[in-house]
């Protein structure tokens, strides 16, 4: 019966107008449905456009009002935007309030109605009655545009000097509007902000320091005029803390937490860099971070604006560490906010105060177990920055066991690290193998090639520890399989060092567990990973390179015929890459005379920088990783051989003649060649250098060699290098960056190449740079054993007008389609009337008909860049060449 007459009485309501703002919220709450609730509004909606168009004055001021109530709920209500402005015309202030109102609420300042509204707000801040002024400073101070605050900013500036506190107070906030529309008109209020900040009442001040808080932060320059207000500012900041009750600002017991917080951060940015204006505020900020109470957040809120100040200015160490101690309290609260808060803090202050910091070291470990993942994230960044010489072992193992439980997301992260500060704070040699071979077993699929590279050169260079380390190694895998990251460095460390491996035969483990070691166990222990569960195709690539070495390791015949027949099984594997090494790798059993010479020791391979990045930088990061991991194919020969491909000084193999050669590189330049290349494209990180390699002296006997060459391919072409997902141990940058010269203009700094066109062909070969008493020439010419390889004869000549030129490094870039080799110049000095040279190869591998030969060389384009001293001044210099013109070979 009662929903019956429900019902009922809700269908005439609806059929009836609403008068009343009352009835229309009364009808909109007895609305079901979001369907009801359109209809009822869109009915009203057209019954205020009805009364709009009548214009009746006596129901304008209850149909925007309804208007107001439609917009709160998210329906248009833009058509009402004259009606608003007709109630602020209105003489009474019940009309103008509500207008006002509407303005703020249904326009903005990119609304093309809002320059019919200055005019009456320049009349209603010229009024007798301070609420309309006041009602008139609170929509400018809302909607304001960059034209209107131009227009009524000497208004403004003239009711900031009103005697009523009421009116001082808006006029305040609304100049802050003005300036943060129009930041030139700042000047204008400069005067009158500084009577503001000498003012009694606390809602003025509040303001006045707002205002001139942003002022500073805007023009710097202002900073130097209010500096002389910290006196001031100390006063009235020293008058509340040292207040009584005072009911009318009394907050939870504290007076005004609100006009403190303000005054604080404005002395943080008066006294930056300033030692007199510091040393003046040093009292009132050791009495308010010893005496404010802690136990509310409202105290909290002011030790944290204090703390803010202290580290922020040239305060006394004393006070800083103070400030540390009240972060330290943060960290015992129970409220996750503040200590989320003082770990955040806690970081930006570590660099300052280290050793303040370094006593709430606990604390800061038992937040890594919290429950918010904030708080865990920001406690391990500072557990990482607090790590030092003294600490290394105790941090480094807390984040070891916070590592088995750390979520996934933190695990890369982490074991970056911690590679890197175990890189860095280790004590010894042992205790970093042990820590990194710890954090493989933990974290093994998170690690990044950089770590895993960093890893293995310390393997490498700590020979003393090869047989502790292989052993750990091997008993490593013997128990676990599935860690990515472990079991390619084990591989690695295994394949490399098998011999001493086998050597110290059976071994102890910390358990007491007895590891039999034997030649045939250790190819089986390749085998189960090769056909294990958890092998890829980089795992399966760093397994066959391991087995290939272990051939010329192992003497016992069981495992040479074992490695042989793994080999052999994946001749015909559908991975292309896999296919490839075991088909090379198999036919390098047919040349035994050569065969323990190409497997031999790895060089230590080159430290380079590990960048600290983001899981989805990795794929970035896997570009810049350190050489020596990951080997390919016939690089992975070439390089066992000591054959570099840098655009650097590196040693090379003589690939024009048969004779044994031997090259010596000099001293490294300052600069990497990488780096140097990658500025040249503009992509470069300077982040990663990669250094060059030290001099190593190469030498090939001709029938070694002869050998080798057949192997590759029989000597007439370079084969391509094949794409790898890991990094080429011999590749330097060089063929990343090749091919994206083409396409970059010439900058007014490069040296100006010879179009091919006006190239004259002579002895002295082609001009490519010429500047500063310096000209460099290339002198090509086909390659007598390969005709797809083009040699290239660089001459640096110097005509001695400028002097000597030292230092010179040149580099060279080819497109992606060719590849480059390059050997060291015979001297980095040109001397004047002198000239030097280096040799340069080119190669085509996607060149196979030699009817097209003369094709492939009339498009060698080259990008040159060439660094040198001249008379103390550095010299860099960007230049191009191509293609060589007709008839050059």
């Amino acid at each position: 019966m009662m929903n019956s007459i429900n019902k009922i009485s809700q269908e005439i309501l609806a059929k009836l107008p609403l008068f009343r703002l009352k009835d229309l919220i009364k009808a909109v709450r007895a609305c079901k449905t979001a369907a009801e609730e359109r209809a009822v509004i869109q009915k009203e909606s057209a019954n205020i456009r009805t009364a709009f168009k009548n214009e009746n004055p006596d129901t304008r001021h209850t149909n925007v009002a309804k208007l107001l109530y439609v917009h709160m709920l998210g329906y248009p209500a833009h058509f009402g935007q004259m009606e608003c402005l007709k109630l602020v015309a209105s003489p009474k202030y019940a009309d103008k309030r509500l207008g006002y109102l509407g303005i703020m609420l249904l326009i903005d300042e990119k609304t093309e109605v809002l320059t019919l509204v200055t005019n009456s707000l320049k009349n209603d801040l010229n009024h007798s009655n301070m609420f309309i002024v006041g009602l008139a400073l609170c929509t400018m101070g809302n909607i304001s545009s960059s034209e209107m605050a131009r227009d009524l900013c000497s208004e403004v500036e003239k009711l900031m000097g009103s005697s009523n506190t009421y009116i001082r107070k808006k006029a305040a906030l609304c100049a802050l509007r003005v300036i943060l529309r129009v930041p030139e008109l700042h000047e204008n209020f400069i005067s009158r902000s500084k009577s503001l900040l000498n003012d009694r009442s606390h809602g003025v001040l509040i303001t006045g320091i707002t205002l001139v808080t942003e002022m500073c932060q805007q023009n710097p320059e202002n900073v130097v005029i209010f500096r002389k207000a910290v006196p001031l500012l100390v006063r009235h900041l020293k008058n509340l803390a040292s207040a009584g009750f005072s009911p009318e600002h009394d907050v939870t017991g504290v007076t005004d937490p609100f006009l403190q917080v303000k005054i604080l951060r404005l002395l943080r940015i008066l006294a930056k860099n300033d030692r007199e204006a510091s040393e003046s505020m040093n009292d009132i900020l050791a009495q308010v971070a010893t005496n404010t109470e802690s136990t509310k957040n409202v105290g909290n809120s002011i030790l944290y604006e204090t703390v803010l100040t202290i580290m922020d200015i040239q305060s006394e160490a004393g006070l800083r560490v103070l400030a540390v101690n009240i972060l330290g309290k943060f960290l015992s609260n129970r409220d996750n906010n503040i200590r989320y808060v003082a770990l955040e803090t806690l970081n930006k202050t570590v660099g300052i105060e280290t050793q303040a910091v370094q006593r709430h070291r606990n604390i800061i470990l038992d937040c890594l177990r919290d429950g918010d993942i904030s708080i865990r994230r920001r406690a391990l960044e500072l557990s990482f920055a607090l790590i030092n010489e003294g600490n290394v072992r105790v941090l480094t193992r807390e984040l070891l066991a916070f590592l088995e439980v750390a979520d996934s997301e933190f695990k890369q992260g982490m074991t970056t690290k911690i590679s890197l500060a175990a890189e860095r704070f280790a004590p010894n040699q042992r205790w970093h193998i042990d820590t990194m071979l710890r954090m493989l077993k933990l974290a093994g699929s998170f690690i990044r090639e950089e770590v895993l590279a960093g890893f293995i050169r310390l393997v490498a260079q700590t020979s003393d520890l090869h047989q502790y380390t292989v052993q750990k190694l091997f008993a490593a895998l013997k128990q676990d399989i599935s860690q990515e990251g472990l079991v390619l460095a084990s591989v690695w460390v295994i394949g490399e060092y098998g011999d001493v491996l086998v050597d110290s035969g059976n071994f102890e483990e910390e358990e007491g567990v007895v590891i039999e070691v034997t030649d045939y166990s250790v190819v089986g222990l390749m085998e189960s990973i090769l056909l294990g569960p958890y092998a890829n195709q980089v795992t399966r690539e760093y397994v066959m390179t391991a087995l290939m070495k272990l051939s010329s390791r192992l003497s016992e015949g069981n495992a040479q015929n074992k490695i042989k027949e793994l080999l052999l099984q994946h001749t015909v594997s559908m991975e292309v890459e896999i296919q490839q090494r075991a088909v090379e790798y198999t036919n390098l059993f047919s040349y035994d005379s050569i065969r323990p010479a190409v497997l031999e020791r790895m060089p230590i391979p080159e430290a380079r920088t590990i960048i600290e990045s983001s899981p989805s930088n990795n794929s970035n990061a896997r570009r810049t990783s350190t050489g020596g991991v990951g080997p390919s194919d016939q690089d992975l020969l070439l390089d066992l051989m000591g054959v570099g491909t840098s655009g650097g000084n590196v040693e090379s193999v003589d690939m024009m003649s048969q004779s044994p050669v031997t090259t010596s590189s000099p001293a490294p330049p300052k600069t990497s060649n990488v780096d140097l290349l990658a500025d040249l494209f503009g992509g470069g990180d300077s982040s990663s250098p990669a250094p060059s390699s030290p001099a190593r002296t190469t030498t090939i006997s001709t029938s070694n060699h002869n050998s080798l060459m057949d192997l590759l391919g029989g000597g007439e072409t370079i084969p391509q290098q094949p794409t790898s997902p890991l990094v080429n141990s011999t590749n330097y940058g060089l063929d990343s960056l090749a091919g994206l010269g083409q396409s970059l203009p010439t900058s007014p700094a490069m040296g100006s190449p010879a179009p091919a066109s006006a190239a004259t062909p002579s002895a002295q070969g082609y001009e490519a740079y010429t500047k500063n008493g310096l000209t460099v020439r290339l002198l090509p010419s086909r390659d007598r054993a390969n005709p797809a390889i083009i040699n290239i004869q660089v001459l640096f000549s110097n005509n001695g007008s400028q002097g000597v030129i030292s230092d010179l490094q040149f580099q060279a870039a080819v497109p992606k389609s060719q590849r480059l080799q390059m050997n060291a110049a015979s001297n980095t000095t040109v001397r004047p009337n002198t000239t030097e040279k280096q040799i340069m190869r080119i190669n085509n591998p996607q060149q196979a008909s030699y009817k097209n030969i003369y094709i492939m060389y009339t498009t060698v384009k080259l990008r040159l860049r060439i660094s040198y001293e001249l008379n103390g001044e550095k010299k860099d210099d960007i230049a191009q060449y191509g293609p060589f013109p007709e008839g050059a070979f």
